[in-house]
């Protein structure tokens, strides 16, 4: 992507702390904040639709009466949409439930916004998971100028989502790296055909940002909240910050 098109500020997971993460609510609050992009998690429900949820089980960020929760892509979607995904952050969100991925959508198209959507597959179905969220994000965005960023950890989901529709933007994300070069990491996201490295803020020196530039990539950063840590990425040249703090951080492009 030669004209990158989203903006510099992201507001991780809707507006960081501030709100129940991956709902509309979180959302809306982001956006009263100013910011134009959101990240999210996306995952399955058992009956093939994509939600918005971080972890693979439902007990931090979901309640309901008498039930213990369990995981989350092992529910359809009919006992996910019952869950409170408000209450366990603070009363006033009591009731605010979990959102699928096209109430997001029809959310941030109707006001032009960006999403990065993170692919975050149930264990065992991840090249699946890849593949559902890159069908279902080609025909939610499919008259919009500017598609969904969709980035995962997790390779075969990447894989999933590049067979599915090739032409929507990847991104790689990387918490660490492993015992494995940064030549070795740019080899997998140019195997993805990626055009975004996503990564745990601490890994970006100079030196990694020259060869990931010099690679075709742009650059990204998870979870920046520290005011000196973002003027240091800003600094390196970078593409974008993910943030939690959308009441520090004020976006400007």
């Amino acid at each position: 992507m030669h004209d990158w098109p989203y903006p510099f500020w992201i507001a991780h997971r809707g507006a960081g702390t501030l709100a129940p993460e991956n709902t509309l609510a979180a959302f809306r609050l982001g956006a009263s904040h100013g910011y134009r992009m959101f990240e999210c998690d996306a995952k399955l429900s058992s009956d093939g639709l994509p939600f918005l949820l971080h972890d693979d089980t439902l007990e931090r960020t979901t309640h309901a009466a008498g039930d213990t929760g369990g995981v989350a892509g092992h529910h359809k979607w009919h006992t996910l949409s019952q869950r409170d995904a408000g209450s366990w952050h603070s009363p006033a969100y009591a009731g605010e439930p979990l959102p699928t991925l096209e109430g997001i959508a029809r959310f941030c198209i109707a006001n032009g916004y960006f999403l990065n959507i993170e692919i975050k597959p149930t264990i065992g179905t991840a090249r699946h998971t890849g593949e559902v969220v890159a069908q279902h994000a080609a025909r939610l965005w499919r008259d919009s100028a500017v598609a969904p960023l969709l980035t995962s950890f997790d390779i075969p989901a990447l894989e999933g989502a590049r067979a599915a529709q090739p032409e929507l933007p990847r991104g790689l994300l990387i918490h660490a790296l492993e015992g494995q070069s940064w030549a070795q990491w740019l080899g997998h996201a140019t195997r993805l055909q990626c055009q975004a490295i996503v990564c745990n803020y601490e890994l970006w020196t100079a030196q990694a940002v020259t060869q990931a530039k010099a690679a075709g990539f742009r650059l990204l950063s998870y979870t920046v909240n520290d005011p000196h840590e973002a003027q240091r990425l800003i600094g390196l040249g970078t593409d974008g910050v993910i943030t939690d703090r959308v009441d520090h951080f004020q976006p400007h492009s």
